[in-house]
């Protein structure tokens, strides 16, 4: 870093000055970007925001077939409703605007106030919060967890219902239909640094782990002696399943995400075990995804994200996409 205040600004301005044809401004302080060639008229518009810290969450996920802009806010700290409004501005293409993003305090406010200043200036504007990490609340308090990698899912699926024409009302009720079948857990194993105080976001001995991690640093559900690769991959798949009523023929997807300093090679140990479990349960796995989908700066770690399919989810996930952190050809 060259000053940690200026941390998260200088990241996006070397994201603009590497891709120009992608993503552009959307405002004088560089807090809020969008596709470089929207907006695309009569076409829904995708926003989503959030804190630094993450990447790609969340302007990794700004291209075609994804979302169409994005609020950017400081290191692990919300977007501010003024960049949340000229994120709304930039995507709106006469069609309306999706607000997509996790389940976090700040986050909602500053997207329900950009929401209520854009509709009175005649946008038309839904939210959907993404709240798939199954350790941050029991299931009768699901609306109170946390959003985590499972936001990769929804970025994909609800960019490909407005890439297709799918109005406003659709493109929401898809977004809300991923929510209802997208699960995660994570495991810490080294906590990431605060640009701003140097300071660790938690703290864990020689031989530990904490079991449910949230992405900031938040508290698991335990901590507890280093376990293997097997042992993480079964607990954080036993977590994930219930709740999705998997069974023999179901159809999902799985996302093995890294943290930010995990090497893809664990990744991959992970991912043949959980293969290995679902193969016995005769569940399909119609697409994998491993590696770095949703960080948290140098936090050493991963996740484990299942999503349910039905028959047109599947569709849109298999539908084609590009940004300058992902890409995706058309396998249909």
């Amino acid at each position: 870093m060259n000053s940690p205040e200026a941390f998260a600004d200088e990241v996006v301005e070397g994201i603009l000055a590497a891709y120009p044809e992608s993503l552009r401004s959307a405002g004088a302080a560089n807090r809020a970007l969008v596709r470089a060639d929207a907006p695309t008229p009569g076409k829904v518009g995708i926003v989503t925001g959030g804190g630094s810290g993450h990447l790609p969450v969340f302007l990794g996920y700004v291209g075609s077939g994804l979302a169409t802009a994005v609020a950017i806010g400081n290191v692990f700290s919300a977007q501010s409703s003024d960049a949340a409004l000229a994120a709304i501005e930039a995507a709106d293409a006469g069609a309306g605007v999706l607000c997509l993003y996790g389940n976090y305090t700040g986050d909602r406010l500053n997207f329900d106030l950009a929401c209520d200043l854009a509709q009175a200036n005649g946008i038309r504007t839904t939210s959907v919060r993404v709240a798939d990490d199954v350790a941050s609340a029991p299931a009768d308090r699901a609306s109170e967890r946390r959003g985590v990698a499972g936001l990769f899912f929804a970025y994909k699926c609800v960019g490909a219902a407005a890439e297709r024409g799918d109005d406003l009302d659709k493109v929401t009720a898809v977004a809300r239909r991923v929510v209802e079948s997208v699960r995660s857990m994570g495991v810490g194993l080294a906590p990431s640094i605060l640009p701003t105080s140097g300071k660790p976001t938690f703290s864990l001995g020689e031989n530990e782990m904490e079991i449910g991690i949230g992405i900031h640093g938040e508290p698991g559900q335990r901590r507890g002696e280093l376990l293997s690769a097997d042992e993480v991959a079964d607990q954080l798949l036993d977590a994930v399943l219930p709740e999705l009523e998997v069974s023999a023929e179901s159809r999902i997807a799985v996302l093995v995400n890294g943290l930010g300093a995990t090497p893809p090679e664990e990744l991959y140990v992970v991912y043949r075990r959980l293969h290995q479990r679902l193969e016995k349960m005769d569940v399909t796995v119609h697409r994998a995804y491993v590696g770095e989908y949703a960080t948290s700066l140098e936090m050493a770690g991963l996740s484990v994200s299942v999503l349910r399919l039905d028959e047109e989810l599947k569709q849109l996930l298999d539908a084609p996409a590009h940004s300058p952190f992902f890409s995706q050809r058309d396998l249909r």
